[in-house]
């Protein structure tokens, strides 16, 4: 019968260093990832639905692509594949942290499409009959309306953003999956470290999802969102 040895873990303060390295790599490369995601993904949204096949044709097909490829494929070309055609190499952290942005925009922008073709009517109509530019109408009415309507999936697509770095482990970047596999790897206590990664990701998980329901109470007020975002 398996004997349960939990504290080889922590008697070793390398491997707990290890462990909250692993958290905060994780975690600002979920943060950062995400932001730079976004902002793509406003421009791929406005971007298919125009009326301009210049702009609505490289938009579909580059989330097409992303969507129907592998992160992992994705994060080894930019990677590996991407340095070897520019003959230049750029640290690993870089590489992870675009493959992840731009696999987070493509996904983000078709739930925020999504958002924007089920605005209701009227709402861009108040905004012409007060007077907005479609500029301003779009920035201060459409979007907000559309992003409030779609919130709770934007939250779930982040939490499974945060639950994929476990990928980039593959090229060396020493996140929460990573430091799991080196202390497994010198404990030989697999059962008891994949629990706690599995404890951790749970809990950030949960942290995550409670900040976006008083974050999304607070940027969408006329909205209410509970704790169940997804």
């Amino acid at each position: 019968m398996h004997e349960f040895r939990f504290f080889e873990i922590w008697r070793e303060p390398e491997y707990v260093e290890r462990l909250l390295t692993g958290v905060f790599t994780s975690f600002w490369l979920t943060v950062l990832s995400s932001m730079l995601g976004f902002m793509v993904a406003l421009g791929l949204a406005v971007s298919r639905r125009s009326q301009n096949k210049a702009l609505s044709f490289p938009a579909a097909t580059y989330v097409e692509v992303v969507r129907n490829t592998p992160l992992i494929v994705q994060l080894f070309f930019v990677a590996f594949g991407l340095p070897m055609l520019l003959n230049y190499r750029w640290p690993f952290e870089l590489s992870a942290l675009l493959a992840l942005s731009l696999n987070f925009s493509a996904y983000y922008s078709e739930i925020i499409r999504a958002g924007l073709d089920n605005l209701d009517i009227g709402q861009k109509e108040s905004a012409t009959a007060l007077g907005l530019s479609k500029v301003q109408g779009f920035v201060l009415v459409v979007l907000p309306q559309s992003l409030s309507q779609v919130y709770p999936s934007l939250v779930s697509q982040f939490i499974f953003l945060f639950l994929t770095t476990g990928i980039i482990s593959e090229i060396g970047i020493e996140e929460l999956t990573w430091s799991g596999r080196f202390i497994a790897d010198r404990t030989f206590r697999d059962f008891e470290v994949y629990l706690v990664l599995t404890a951790c990701y749970v809990l950030l998980a949960m942290l995550f999802r409670f900040f976006f329901v008083f974050f999304g109470n607070r940027l969408f007020p006329w909205k209410k969102f509970e704790e169940q975002t997804s």
